[in-house]
């Protein structure tokens, strides 16, 4: 296929299943080379082990590829090493500009620019940037349309949600992961010299490790989806939501070096991380001094909250910390959640005294209602007397609540909150 500076082009464009699909302009050539997971296209294809073609560079293919991007680099001011990296990454050379792209993916310039920005990439204007597996891109989202397996708002969300969520995994991975790596490991030898084959190595395994852990995600998600009720539940749920939060952060980030605070709020998340997908729940997000779970059972949700206290109040680096938790009704969006439930969970952690969790009127009752708290301590006596009369095992609690003072929270009236804790004091 071959597009011209006026954005014209020559070429099929395969439908979704394969077959005949859209065209943009007259059909004179055949159907691009595969892609491959890189969306590897440039140099000429090679044949596999097996037969099959594939679109890696051989070694004149990439030397003249590294010396165009060179001769570009010169003429665009940009830094070489960048624009190489930027190749080796995404597998293939800068060939498109953006109306080039949209037209050779059979889509309207305005459907790839609502694509473009949902993924939160900034315009480029006409500047010849994109590559095959952009155009590619393009035309999966639009293929997905297009077949009537997504609406076109639907298409847009998850380049949206797709793109927030990636973008914050590749910040984390250069701030914390490969900027570690690419210290130079010998005297005199500078990161330009280490980056390159460094991200050569780990690509193909990162890419991998990526795709697996997101196959389990998505196995797990779709199995709490099959398991709702109806087809309402699938969307506003009944969750345990809490909010840990740690005390006096602001007044840390000002007495602690930036590496520090740095440390501190990484040893934080990753506690909090570990300790919430251990016992059921699901992390929703972290906010640097406070992070928001849910969980489908109350008694999840409050096991998780005491083992976050117990946790860092045995740890002599982390200050205080304190939990709110909320049940009820809860709606969920691009892996967030919204609504009053979660409103007043970050209510309760705010009202919160140190190193103890509050939980709402539902959330108790809840509680009692699965037996993991008695209503009082009264009852439990009742019911610990009735079963020895029987000859019977005593109930065993695992959780103890105690009603507090009403009291009004901004925005959602006067709440009763009660103090959660462990049947009497026991540890874990």
């Amino acid at each position: 296929m071959t597009v011209d500076d006026t954005g014209s082009g020559t070429g099929a464009h395969p439908a979704p299943d394969g077959g005949p699909g859209r065209t943009a302009g007259p059909v004179t050539d055949p159907a691009p080379a595969r892609v491959d997971a890189f969306g590897d296209m440039a140099g000429e294809r090679t044949a596999g082990p097996t037969g099959e073609t594939t679109g890696r560079m051989d070694g004149q293919s990439r030397l003249d590829a590294q010396n165009r991007m060179d001769e570009e680099s010169v003429d665009s001011g940009e830094d070489p090493l960048a624009l190489r990296l930027e190749t080796l990454i995404l597998g293939a050379e800068r060939r498109y500009t953006p109306f080039q792209a949209a037209r050779s993916a059979g889509v309207s310039m305005e459907l790839a620019s609502r694509f473009w920005r949902a993924m939160g990439f900034a315009d480029i204007g006409q500047a010849k940037a994109l590559t095959e597996a952009d155009v590619l891109a393009l035309r999966r989202l639009a293929g997905l349309v297009e077949a009537g397996l997504l609406s076109e708002a639907m298409a847009v969300q998850v380049a949206r949600s797709t793109g927030q969520t990636t973008a914050r995994l590749a910040e984390w991975q250069i701030d914390s992961f490969l900027e570690g790596l690419t210290e130079p490991p010998e005297p005199g030898m500078t990161r330009t010299e280490v980056t390159y084959p460094l991200i050569e190595l780990l690509l193909p395994e990162l890419e991998e490790f990526i795709v697996y852990v997101w196959r389990r995600q998505l196995a797990a998600a779709t199995g709490r989806v099959v398991q709702a009720g109806d087809d309402e539940e699938m969307v506003d749920r009944r969750l345990a939501v809490g909010f840990a939060d740690l005390v006096g952060f602001t007044r840390l980030t000002r007495r602690m070096e930036e590496e520090e605070l740095g440390e501190l709020v990484e040893a934080f998340e990753t506690t909090a991380a570990d300790l919430v997908a251990a016992h059921g729940g699901r992390l929703i997000k972290t906010l640097g001094d406070e992070v928001l779970y849910a969980a489908d059972d109350a008694g999840i949700a409050a096991e998780i909250a005491l083992r976050l206290i117990e946790t860092m109040a045995n740890d002599e680096t982390m200050p205080e910390l304190r939990v709110g938790i909320a049940f009820g009704t809860v709606t969920t969006r691009m892996g967030d959640v919204f609504g009053t439930t979660v409103n007043l969970a970050s209510r309760l952690t705010s009202i919160a005294p140190r190193d103890a969790v509050l939980v709402d009127g539902a959330f108790a009752e809840e509680l009692i209602r699965t037996a993991d708290a008695p209503a009082s301590e009264a009852e439990a006596a009742e019911a610990a007397a009735a079963a020895e009369k029987e000859g019977e095992e005593p109930p065993v609690y695992r959780f103890a609540l105690q009603p507090m003072w009403q009291r009004p929270v901004r925005g959602l009236g006067v709440v009763e909150p009660w103090l959660l804790a462990r049947r009497n004091g026991d540890q874990p």
